[in-house]
């Protein structure tokens, strides 16, 4: 069976209207290409016994439970979504992966990472994901009328799950735009953008936080992400409250938020030991 079959055409379409992010649409067709090639056929005839076998073979795998809960998230939604057959995959049940605790980057270290960079546009747009709690994706896609100076504000269009939210822009970082647009001049509606004119590429961008990861020297696996725990730690150890951190971060429930309070070291320090209590 062939990648480009309408099955997959259809799957393809429906989670770019499910307003999934075009790396998970990519991960989930990965997912299941090799399902086609496995029936031989197009998923729609599948069996449930095929589909079961198939689930036995990913498992065999000896892939993680974060690995192994997308694979049976793509064949949910392909089942259940696009191809109207949801008995199929009924009986699945999604993993849940243990999180981990998020890194910690102290501020010192933020400073020496951004100070890494050599090009401006990229330092810039570090410093906003930074400043700002935003997500790579986000932040990639801001236009020059999303930034909203009278309100001090920026406007997150089409976050994840297709939701709209406002991010604080303070008058320091509203400053450090301002010096960057007048310098870089990207090319409209893009606040950051390629030299071919398309919004900035967010692998690029990566690409370009490892290499100021190196030249920085603090020794730690930097990623995009980390930049936004850092945000979210930073401001709980200001004593920010959580419920507003909750809405800039764009988190649909507390509870994600809530993985923060596990990691802020001022705030565990300052817990009072019933052994301070004991005569000496």
């Amino acid at each position: 069976m062939r990648a480009d079959s309408v099955t997959l055409s259809r799957f393809s379409g429906d989670l770019q209207m499910a307003n999934r992010a075009p790396r998970t649409i990519q991960q989930y067709l990965s997912s299941v290409r090799p399902l086609e090639e496995f029936l031989g056929h197009d998923p729609s005839d599948a069996s449930q016994e095929s589909v079961r076998r198939w689930v036995d073979i990913l498992r065999q795998q000896a892939i993680g439970a974060s690995r192994l809960g997308l694979h049976y998230a793509a064949l949910k939604f392909l089942y259940a979504r696009t191809l109207g057959q949801p008995e199929k995959v009924a009986w699945i049940t999604i993993p849940k992966a243990k999180a981990p605790l998020p890194s910690i980057l102290a501020q010192a270290e933020i400073q020496r990472l951004l100070g890494g960079f050599t090009a401006a546009k990229y330092r810039m747009f570090f410093t906003l994901i930074y400043a700002t709690g935003l997500r790579i994706t986000e932040a990639s896609q801001l236009e020059t009328r999303d930034i909203d100076a009278m309100q001090q504000v920026i406007h997150v269009r089409n976050g994840k799950g297709g939701k709209d939210r406002l991010v604080p822009m303070n008058a320091k970082l509203y400053g450090l735009l301002r010096a960057y647009y007048k310098h870089e001049r990207p090319p409209k509606p893009w606040l950051f953008a390629s030299k071919a004119g398309n919004p900035i590429c967010p692998e690029t961008a990566r690409r370009a936080l490892l290499c100021a990861a190196a030249a920085s020297g603090i020794g730690k696996i930097v990623n995009p992400h980390l930049l936004r725990h850092a945000f979210a730690t930073h401001l709980l150890e200001r004593g920010e409250d959580l419920r507003k951190i909750q809405v800039v971060l764009g988190h649909a429930s507390i509870k994600s938020t809530q993985i923060y309070t596990q990691v802020v070291p001022s705030q565990i320090a300052a817990i009072r030991s019933p052994l301070e209590d004991l005569p000496d």
